[in-house]
C-alpha cells in the first residue's frame, strides 16, 4: 500500500534538506527523531511538531510543505515525527513486529490484543507519549496505568526517550511557542491555566489561529501531561494543539486525505509568527524566555 511508504517520505524529506537540520533524539527501537530548520535565528523561534500519536502518522506529511513555505521573521523548527516506532507499528503492524526483538513484539501483541494495530496511539513501550509530560502528569480524565494502546502515562513523566528527546529540544531552542498537530475534529487547543495578560494574549492567537484554517479555537478540561500542557505550564509560553482533519473522517487518516488539510493548514506556521510579533509589539515586554 502506498500509506506503507509514508515513513519513508517523511525520513527522505529530513535526508534531502539542505537548509539546517538535526537528530534531536532516538526512539524507543534505536529510530533517529530528526528536525528540519527554516528561517532565521530571529524572533520569533516555534517548535512544530507532528505524529505524536502513532494512528496520526498522515500529520508528518505536513512538514515538508509548511516548512518550505518559509519564515518571513523568525524561524522554525519542524519534528515531523515525534513517534516513529509508533507510526511504524501503526502502518505496517506485523511487518514492524518482525523486525524488533521477539520479546517486545509479544508484549505489544498482548497489550493491544489483536495484530491489528490501526488504531495504536502510544509508542514501543505502550506509553501514549502526549500524556507523559511532566504538567499535571497523571490528572487527564482519561488516563491508565498500565500498558495499553492510548492513554497509558508511564511509570512516570518523561519516562519515554521520545518524551525527554522533545523536552531536551525545547530546553535548547527555547521556543517563543510551539504548535504540536493531531488528528482529528478540526479544534485547536490553546488553554492550560494561563492567567491575565497570557490568557488574553494566547487567546487572541488561537482566534487568529482559528481564522486562518477555519477551525475552532476552543477551551478542553480533563486533560494533562501533554506537550501543549508542558510548555504552557513550565515554559510560560503559548503552546497550541492542533486537531486537522474533518471529524467526519475515520482514524487512522490516509494520505488521499491530505490535499484539503494542507489547504487549510499550509500557512499557519507563518500566521503563527506574525501574531507572535504582533503581540510583542503590543505588549513590548513578552520575550521572556525560561531556561530549565
Amino acid at each position: 500500500m502506498v500509506c506503507m511508504d509514508a515513513v519513508r517520505k517523511i525520513y527522505r524529506f529530513y535526508e534531502s534538506w539542505q537548509g539546517e537540520k538535526r537528530i534531536i533524539g532516538a526512539s524507543v527501537c534505536g529510530m533517529p527523531i530528526v528536525a528540519v530548520f527554516a528561517g532565521r535565528h530571529a524572533y520569533p523561534q516555534i517548535i512544530v511538531q507532528y505524529a505524536m500519536h502513532a494512528r496520526e502518522w498522515v500529520t508528518g506529511l505536513f512538514a515538508e510543505e509548511q516548512a518550505l513555505r518559509g519564515m518571513k521573521y523568525g524561524g522554525a523548527w519542524f519534528i515531523p515525527l515525534a513517534n516513529p516506532d509508533g507510526a511504524l507499528l501503526s502502518l505496517e503492524g506485523e511487518r514492524f513486529l518482525q523486525r524488533i526483538t521477539p520479546l517486545r513484539a509479544r508484549f505489544l501483541l498482548r497489550v493491544n490484543g489483536s495484530e491489528d494495530f490501526r488504531l495504536w496511539k502510544a509508542n514501543a513501550n505502550a506509553v501514549d507519549l502526549n500524556v507523559n509530560f511532566s504538567a499535571g502528569w497523571g490528572t487527564g480524565a482519561k488516563n491508565v496505568r498500565e500498558p495499553a494502546p492510548e492513554n497509558y502515562i508511564g511509570r512516570r513523566a518523561f519516562s519515554e526517550p521520545e518524551t525527554r528527546a522533545l523536552r531536551k529540544f525545547t530546553q535548547e531552542v527555547c521556543p517563543d511557542a510551539t504548535l504540536s498537530y493531531h488528528t482529528k475534529g478540526e479544534e485547536i487547543y490553546w488553554e492550560y491555566g494561563q492567567k491575565g495578560e497570557a490568557l488574553e494574549r494566547d487567546g487572541r492567537i488561537a482566534a487568529a489561529l482559528a481564522e486562518e484554517t477555519g477551525y475552532a479555537a476552543v477551551k478542553i478540561t480533563g486533560s494533562g501531561g501533554g506537550y501543549k500542557d508542558w510548555c504552557i505550564r513550565e515554559r510560560k509560553i503559548p503552546a497550541f494543539t492542533i486537531e486537522a482533519g474533518s471529524d467526519a473522517l475515520r482514524h487512522p487518516l490516509a494520505e488521499c486525505d491530505l490535499a484539503p488539510i494542507l489547504v487549510k493548514n499550509r500557512d499557519v506556521v507563518r500566521r503563527l509568527e506574525e501574531e507572535l510579533c504582533a503581540a510583542k509589539g503590543a505588549s513590548g515586554k513578552w520575550t521572556k524566555r525560561k531556561n530549565s
